[in-house]
């Protein structure tokens, strides 16, 4: 007899039956079951969000969690019919797997008083005072995490780059340029005058295409038609090495909705702004850790976009 009739998968936000699972989940237990807001069912952090599904042993949906760049446990939601089985305590401790293997020091979540208990099974503890959300008391907990075996080491103070205004974001992008080797990732809805635009960065871009074998810059761009009626720099450094630079265009409804914008080199640094268009977002110089997530999502992505054939000479 099998003590645990169900299992725990992976999802990707970015398939439609993962996708509707997740919400249909939420809209059952947290929107329909606890009252809470119908803002719950979706948000801005779900695109960015390594995300958990609990299946029973016909495969159908019964719980599901997700764990988000900024090292929150959220949307924890399991049907009535399972919850005292094990489901969310299996999904919990997944996560905080998860989490250790990033190489993250520490989770939180924001709690419902009556499941404080439960958390602090797991772990976590106290860690702020009480507020209301959406109508119940929340108490905010804190689990500190012992590092797996053979995750990343936290970040040092000096591995991490200010990025709270413009200035410090210029200066934070430059850094990373200039600590590339050879390889680049780069996700912007818009190429525009403010990004990669600068001598400056221009030739730390030319340096890295041209660093020899292994040099790779893949860039995923949402508006590619405005990049090429504006006549940016960059299109035309990608046109002059294409084979070295390459350039897709997302086509999936989730893809585009996410107007964050990243860059990710080979020396584990990052610079995440959550809206590529405003200067304020998180950067490490030497934290591969703080990049695994963002670089796995931009895999992600990068799978399921197209080639920007309409930006090379010729559009060959």
């Amino acid at each position: 007899m099998k003590l645990e009739p169900f299992h725990i998968v992976s999802a990707d936000w970015a398939r439609d039956g993962d996708r509707e699972a997740v919400r249909q989940l939420r809209r059952m237990v947290l929107i329909d079951g606890m009252g809470l807001p119908a803002a719950w069912e979706f948000d801005d952090g779900d695109p960015q969000a390594l995300h958990l599904i609990a299946r029973d042993d016909t495969d159908c949906p019964i719980g599901a969690a997700r764990l988000t760049p900024d090292q929150r446990i959220s949307r924890v939601a399991v049907l009535p019919t399972w919850q005292r089985h094990g489901v969310g305590t299996a999904l919990l401790r997944q996560l905080i797997e998860r989490a250790r293997a990033f190489g993250w020091n520490e989770l939180r979540l924001d709690a419902p008083v009556e499941l404080i208990p439960f958390y602090a099974r797991e772990g976590f503890a106290e860690s702020g005072e009480l507020f209301e959300a959406a109508g119940r008391m929340h108490q905010p907990l804190r689990r500190v995490l012992e590092p797996a075996a053979s995750a990343a080491r936290a970040p040092r103070a000096a591995d991490l780059l200010p990025a709270e205004d413009r200035p410090s974001v210029e200066a934070a992008r430059r850094t990373l340029l200039a600590d590339a080797q050879h390889v680049l990732a780069i996700h912007l809805p818009k190429l525009d005058s403010e990004h990669y635009a600068s001598a400056e960065e221009l030739a730390e871009l030319r340096r890295i295409a041209t660093s020899g074998r292994g040099a790779r810059i893949r860039i995923l761009l949402h508006d590619t038609g405005a990049a090429l009626r504006d006549g940016h720099r960059l299109i035309a450094l990608a046109q002059r090495l294409s084979s070295v630079i390459q350039i897709r265009r997302p086509v999936e409804e989730v893809d585009l909705a996410n107007r964050a914008g990243w860059l990710l080199n080979d020396a584990g640094g990052y610079l995440f702004l959550p809206e590529y268009d405003r200067p304020q977002g998180r950067a490490g110089r030497h934290d591969r850790a703080g990049q695994m997530p963002l670089a796995q999502q931009f895999d992600e992505v990068w799978e399921r976009s197209v080639p920007a054939t309409e930006l090379l000479a010729l559009g060959l």
